[in-house]
């Protein structure tokens, strides 16, 4: 079995993305691993060849800035990626650059790989999220958050990236997908509020015109954490490419985790949630296989 990991980025160290670990989180368990560097103002390249493992190969691009709607720059960065992946890979394993898997989970996203690699009929596997808010003891527990997404697909057969580049669809059909048990860490909302103000302050116009932009994103110089509808502690342990990031955190949040900004609505639904696994009216970009 053969895979290959790909993945697209652009100003890592600008605003403070773990690339690096996120590559190295699943560089063990690929063949190859392929970077779309885009057009950068920093030291993202310097950053990736930092690694120094024949496996990765940097593919350079130019982001279209003119694309300000619904995130599609992020999918065509993502497309390109997929493109190169060796045309003998049985899999193509996606993940974006706050995205890390903890090291626990190495062998069982290869034995599901393997065990699934000869039916054709899967066309993806689905993964759990969790995600990171604020600081690295925190993690988003309401409603707003996603709580799966495919990561894992079969290279060459049409599959293309979807939207603002979450997920993934074949001749705009949701992906018929297994479930793996494998989980995703996503630190995409853990840096220091400058970076995180930065980024919000950038990543918007991907999505948004100038007069968006003005009426939504203040003008400050540090981001908000305190405006959350609700987090929990983390009980459990960070993927071992994330120690020197964890220990090195130098920012505090004003966050309550006791205290829930919700409305009753919401917490009748959380609830439900809680007892039965259910969510009411998820979205669900995936068609599970049973």
């Amino acid at each position: 079995m053969k895979v290959s990991g790909f993945t697209f980025i652009r100003n890592a160290v600008k605003f403070d993305y773990p690339v690096l670990e996120s590559i190295q989180s699943i560089l063990p368990i690929v063949d190859e691993f392929i970077v779309v560097l885009g057009n950068s103002e920093d030291e993202t390249e310097s950053l990736i060849r930092s690694i120094q493992s024949p496996k990765i190969k940097i593919i350079h691009s130019v982001w279209d800035d003119s694309l300000r709607s619904g995130g599609r720059v992020l999918a065509l960065e993502t497309d390109k990626a997929l493109a190169e992946v060796s045309k003998d890979s049985d899999w193509a394993f996606y993940i974006q650059a706050d995205e890390v898997v903890h090291e626990q989970f190495h062998k069982q996203a290869l034995d599901q790989m393997l065990l699934w690699k000869d039916n054709e009929e899967v066309q993806g596997l689905l993964f759990n999220y969790t995600h990171f808010y604020g600081s690295y003891e925190f993690v988003g527990d309401s409603r707003r958050w996603y709580r799966k997404e495919v990561r894992i697909v079969r290279p060459h057969i049409g599959v293309h990236s979807w939207k603002d580049a979450q997920g993934f669809r074949l001749d705009g059909r949701p992906l018929n997908v297994k479930e793996i048990g494998v989980s995703i860490y996503h630190y995409g909302w853990v840096k220091p509020p400058e970076f995180q103000q930065a980024k919000q302050s950038y990543f918007h116009k991907l999505w948004h015109d100038d007069t968006w932009m003005k009426e939504h994103i203040p003008d400050v110089k540090e981001f908000d954490y305190s405006a959350i509808d609700s987090v929990a502690r983390f009980l459990g342990t960070h993927p071992s490419v994330m120690k020197e990031r964890v220990s090195n955190q130098d920012w505090k949040v004003n966050i309550d985790p006791s205290k829930k900004k919700l409305s009753f609505r919401y917490k009748v639904l959380l609830l439900w949630e809680k007892l039965t696994g259910i969510r009411l009216g998820e979205y669900r970009n995936y068609k599970l296989i049973k």
